[in-house]
């Protein structure tokens, strides 16, 4: 077992509890086993059929050299306030201050900003996946404490289906990527062919948004039987052998990244000519066919999309081509089409055309056909059960901010991924989903439990972004990246820290858990309730900010509130305080199977879709009339930035790198576990997978350090050399933590491999403005340097002043 951290004296331990604690996690349920305070071991929870080794990195969260330990300020922040030396923001010198300080400060700042130039000027809108539990959410926190101050500058959108969740409400009438889907039992019963479109739920499926039951893993082991038996076809398309792949077998097809679309415009087209759509189908339930309809023969352009057409950008062979159209029209047809492809330049195309090819082969509404976007996410396709489902702690208040001054002409939202965009060009206006937005000046930014140096492409650019705000604050439990480059740095509670309550599992909403605090608070973190509520007494806000309640009284509100639910459902539930001494678990019945887009299909004329005509969009009016010429009124190839296989920059850069989500992490979260991240780190670096023929012609062997590198950055990584990539494309998973060789300096090399250094930062298109981080190329050669030590995985450095205003105070 793991000992924890010497940094954790006996002293910070305040318990002497030795027993079992129920908790839950985005990996899923666990017991913890807990000795004189100390969390000692954790065992997956028993009704957890498939639990994943990443629960074997949680306890490390707590015992870690990256806890945030203390309040801290940067050193130049501290003597200078919001005039200080921003060039210096990242270089991970601070001091320690007393809480009343750090947030004396940050309520002053508040102020200074709300004065000074309103609520444009400051951006408090951006979240991530930091929390489990339904009080505890540390972005919701953050907007209703902030919210009660004043009002500030939002995001739109996410990083995760930035470009989906914008078009796909214009052509299949709602946001489609977080949406159940059609029950696993439905689809092994009727369908005849799945096509896993850039998709890996094997991988995917590990985490969730709430507590994942795994339940799922128990259809895949179906499906496996089935495609091993002969009875469901399963194809894979993808440049890599992904886990799902290998788990369930099938037939790949190795398509060239990013060429998706020309692929899908080469079946349409197949499917047209050889009289394989459901004419029916598009007469009925979609409109634009016939406009359409003269870009794909290419009337309209003097291009036909036909398979030969494709088979020059794809890389997949003309009969290929006819043949996985064929096979898709023979029978029923379930396609499962993954999120990465939408961060992509252009992807609005992407998510547009499967849903144009789904319609084409008229079975969307039937038991086993259709498409989803949500397949590798929350459970999907497990049966929900008949069971009430819990709200949650409210960002909103109903009480009046003491700011709510003018934006000044300003929008009073920014794309999420136009962040950098918006610190560079203050003033500018863009287009965006059919409006201008006018981009302010942020002078503050507040993030939450949100790890922003992540989330965002192009590290290097936004480095030198960042130095435009006055005044960053940063509340987490670990020093990521985003502390480093942050101002104010508050210490939070670990959800392992402080007492919750959780669905267990996401669309299966299989029952309720008790979320009990495993250890005492760490050094001197607290709730992020607490800090909130803390915050709001320095402008008398603290009543609201409660609403009159202590934390266990708002999680007695959230399950007394489902338990009233599930008395009109049938579904009786034991009171609070005999759920939380003692059961601890409640367990709801089992629901009834469904299918996505059935009462659609029943009931066109009473079930429309959330489109404008009710119906699928083919050709979207709405969105011609935009006038966008990179989203025109129906789904078009366009040519990308940069691209491997013979597109732009491939000469320069061969190699298309892939930053998909990680198999050993949650976006960034557990990078910090240093032992959990031994056990796949290479020469103590984030893996790069590259193909033995790219390795070979390098001179790289599995091992090997190597420098991963194009015109935007460069990183050090591990190779890992494997034919499960095809030819021209490289891996490095995101979430790697970014580690600079020189804190702070644009362009300097990082020692761990963050790929968020080479990617691009554009934005999809006029339409979305959503990242497009999966357009990357890179070159990669052998490290032959003297190797530097990994930065980036503790505290921060000890510097040789003093807090002035506290002298006495020891330097962190």
């Amino acid at each position: 077992l793991l000992a924890p951290r010497s940094a954790m004296a006996a002293t910070d331990v305040k318990t002497t509890f030795t027993g079992d604690v129920i908790h839950g996690s985005h990996w899923g349920a666990f017991r913890a086993k807990v000795e004189n305070g100390i969390w000692i071991d954790t065992v997956p929870f028993e009704h957890d059929p498939h639990p994943t080794a990443m629960l074997n990195a949680v306890r490390e969260v707590v015992y870690n050299p990256s806890r945030v330990k203390y309040p801290m300020v940067r050193i130049d922040w501290l003597k200078h306030g919001w005039k200080s030396d921003t060039t210096q923001r990242g270089d991970n010198r601070f001091v320690r201050v007393p809480w009343s300080q750090a947030l004396d400060f940050f309520h002053h700042e508040l102020e200074r900003v709300q004065n000074t130039y309103g609520p444009s000027a400051l951006y408090a809108g951006n979240t991530g996946w930091q929390s489990v539990g339904k009080l505890n959410v540390a972005g919701t926190m953050m907007h209703r404490g902030i919210g009660l101050h004043g009002t500030f500058l939002a995001k739109m959108g996410d990083y995760s289906t930035g470009s989906a969740q914008v078009v796909l409400p214009y052509v299949a009438g709602a946001m489609e990527v977080y949406e159940q889907q059609t029950s696993w039992p439905v689809v092994l019963e009727n369908a005849k062919t799945i096509v896993i479109w850039g998709n890996d739920p094997v991988k995917n499926l590990q985490v969730g948004w709430q507590i994942p039951d795994h339940s799922v893993y128990g259809y895949y082991q179906q499906l496996a039987e089935k495609v091993k038996a002969g009875e469901i076809n399963v194809i894979h398309v993808d440049p890599v052998k992904t886990s799902s792949y290998k788990y369930f077998g099938g037939k790949q097809i190795a398509v060239n990244p990013q060429t998706d679309v020309p692929l899908m415009l080469a079946i349409a087209h197949t499917l047209y000519t050889e009289k394989l759509h459901d004419e029916q189908f598009l007469a009925d339930y979609t409109t634009g066919f016939d406009k359409f309809l003269p870009y794909l023969l290419g009337e309209k352009d003097g291009v036909a999309k036909t398979p030969e057409w494709a088979e020059k950008i794809c890389g997949i062979q003309a009969d290929e081509i006819r043949e996985l159209a064929r096979i898709m029209a023979s029978g029923r047809t379930q396609i499962m089409a993954g999120w990465c492809l939408q961060r992509m330049q252009h992807g609005e195309q992407y998510a547009w055309m499967i849903v144009v090819v789904s319609a084409m082969l008229g079975q969307i509404g039937l038991p086993g056909g259709g498409f989803g976007f949500g397949w590798h996410y929350n459970d999907a396709g497990t049966v929900t059960s008949a069971g009430p489902l819990m709200s949650g702690f409210n960002s909103v208040t109903g009480v009046e901010p003491i700011h709510n001054g003018s934006y000044n002409g300003y929008s009073s939202f920014i794309p999420i991924a136009r962040i950098v965009d918006c610190l560079e060009n203050p003033g500018d206006t863009i287009d965006f989903n059919g409006q201008k937005v006018k981009f302010p000046h942020i002078k503050m930014a507040i993030s939450c439990g949100s790890n922003l140096f992540h989330q965002h492409q192009d590290r290097n650019r936004m480095i030198k972004a960042w130095r435009n705000l006055e005044t960053y604050v940063s509340i987490d439990h670990q020093w990521t990246a985003s502390c480093r480059f942050a101002d104010i740095v508050l210490p939070a509670t670990t959800t392992y820290e402080r007492n919750d309550i959780e669905s267990f599992g996401n669309h299966s909403n299989k029952g309720i858990i008790a979320m009990k605090q495993i250890v005492e608070p760490m050094f001197e973190a607290k709730d992020d309730f607490d800090i909130f509520r803390e915050l709001c007494t320095r402008f008398d806000r603290e009543e609201a900010f409660t609403g009159g309640k202590t934390k266990m009284e708002w999680i007695e509100e959230i399950y007394n509130g489902a338990r009233l639910q599930g008395r009109g459902i049938g579904v009786r539930m034991p009171n609070f305080v005999k759920f939380w001494e003692e059961e601890q678990f409640i367990a709801f019945p089992q629901g009834t199977e469904w299918v996505r887009h059935q009462a659609f299909r029943n009931e066109p004329d009473l079930e429309p879709l959330g489109t404008a005509s009710g119906l699928i969009e083919i050709y979207c009016k709405t969105i011609a009339d935009m006038g966008y010429d990179d989203c025109q009124g129906h789904p078009m190839w366009f040519e990308k930035v940069e691209r491997s296989h013979g597109g732009p920059k491939s000469k320069r850069y061969p190699l298309h790198m892939q930053s998909c989500h990680p198999n050993y992490r949650l976006h960034s979260q557990l990078c910090s576990s240093d032992a959990f991240r031994d056990t796949y780190a290479v020469a103590g670096r984030e893996p790069c997978y590259i193909n033995s023929a790219d390795a070979k012609a390098r001179g790289i062997v599995s091992g090997d350090v190597v420098r991963v590198f194009n015109e935007r950055g460069q990183v050090l990584a591990g190779a890992v050399v494997t034919d499960d990539y095809k030819a021209g494309v490289c891996r490095i998973e995101e979430g790697a933590w970014y580690a600079p060789l020189e804190g702070g300096k644009p362009g300097t090399l990082c020692t761990y491999g963050d790929p968020n250094v080479l990617t691009v930062d554009i934005g999809t298109s006029k339409l979305a403005q959503a990242t497009s981080a999966h357009t990357a190329l890179v070159e990669i050669e052998k490290y032959t340097g003297n190797i530097p030590a990994v930065t980036g995985f503790s505290g921060p450095i000890n510097v040789d002043d003093v807090n002035p205003l506290f002298p006495a105070m020891d330097i962190a």
